[in-house]
């Protein structure tokens, strides 16, 4: 009975890790084309930054997919000890730093807080100075949601306008309306909006947009949060049995 139950938790862990194994050959697979490949799709992840990042990030969740699924299966398949220990601590290693940056998000969550964007806006913010990575930051995430400021264009009423405005004050460019919403995209009317004609900004303050955007998919990456560290944890269950079972 001991060694049927041995040899269907070896089958078993050996099926789970081909699947991880396979999840990461995908991602590897399609994180290196992106970055080579020569029809010019290149160019246009190059071109933002965003892209660029989320392209490496893939490539490096792919690499560590791939090697923790083969050190799975070889370990699983071979009833090899050594291969069993190495998955083990890697697979603890990935949990404790999951785990650790959950602890750190749920101390630091004050820092999200509308209170503290709209403070560091008015500390920060260079308008349209795309040499400073908050500014331009900030305009990026204006122009992308449509939106101005963390609760309005009122954020912006303390803020230095630009040398060259007359205005008493000033709204930042993002905050304009656009025909398309990208940084190439045709102001509806860049004038009127910069002397304040409401109809022509985007009014909506960006923290209410980007929460309404992403609530549902906070729940979600909570959900899949919780659901990967049960696996993982289950992973090492497994390994560990396995290898105090191997003779």
């Amino acid at each position: 009975m001991e060694g049927d139950c041995l040899s269907c938790m070896k089958y078993l862990m050996f099926l789970f890790n081909f699947f991880i194994f396979l999840g990461g050959a995908c991602l590897l697979g399609v994180g290196i084309w992106v970055i080579v490949d020569p029809t010019g799709f290149r160019e246009i992840v190059a071109a933002n930054p965003l892209l660029f990042t989320g392209a490496y990030i893939m490539l490096a969740m792919g690499a560590m997919l791939f090697l923790l699924g083969f050190l799975g299966c070889c370990g699983a398949i071979r009833e090899n000890k050594c291969l069993l220990l190495f998955f083990f601590m890697f697979i603890l290693l990935i949990f404790l730093a999951e785990l650790s940056a959950a602890i750190l998000a749920f101390i630091f969550r004050e820092n999200l807080t509308r209170e503290f964007f709209t403070k560091e806006l008015k500390k920060h913010y260079l308008r349209n100075n795309d040499t400073d990575v908050f500014s331009s930051t900030w305009n990026s995430v204006m122009i992308t949601f449509a939106c101005c400021g963390v609760n309005g264009p009122e954020d912006f009423e303390a803020i230095p306008h630009l040398p060259y405005s007359s205005l008493e004050k000033a709204t930042p460019e993002a905050c304009c309306q656009r025909e398309l919403q990208s940084r190439e995209g045709v102001f509806v009317n860049k004038e009127a909006c910069l002397r304040g004609v409401e109809r022509f900004q985007n009014r909506q303050g960006c923290y209410t947009v980007i929460l309404n955007s992403f609530e549902t998919y906070v729940y979600l990456a909570g959900a899949l949060a919780i659901g990967v560290l049960a696996i993982e944890l289950f992973a090492m269950i497994f390994a560990m049995c396995l290898f105090r079972g191997i003779q």
